[in-house]
């Protein structure tokens, strides 16, 4: 009995991949990669896409693109009074 050692693909048949190809597909999504063989020759793999890597934060990108009212966090007297319960 072969024993798949962690994180090794887990080689699969041509026809087990047409019979089982959503169960297949949907443990790909969950990270694990598959070998499909025909006649002890490799023909595709399966696995999960690679993720993009993210671009660093650039500080002060919008700089002059974004503008804030002067008066932004100033409350109406009404909102105050009923917070206060006036």
């Amino acid at each position: 009995m072969y024993t798949n050692p962690v994180n090794a693909p887990t080689r699969i048949g041509v026809r087990e991949l047409r019979a089982n190809l959503s169960g297949l597909l949907r443990k790909a999504r969950q990270g694990e990669t598959f070998i499909v063989m025909s006649r002890d020759e490799v023909v595709a793999e399966i696995h999960p896409p690679a993720r993009e890597a993210r671009k660093p934060r650039v500080p002060g990108a919008l700089k002059g693109q974004i503008w804030i009212a002067d008066d932004f966090d100033e409350w109406p007297e009404d909102i105050l009074d009923a917070m206060e319960g006036k």
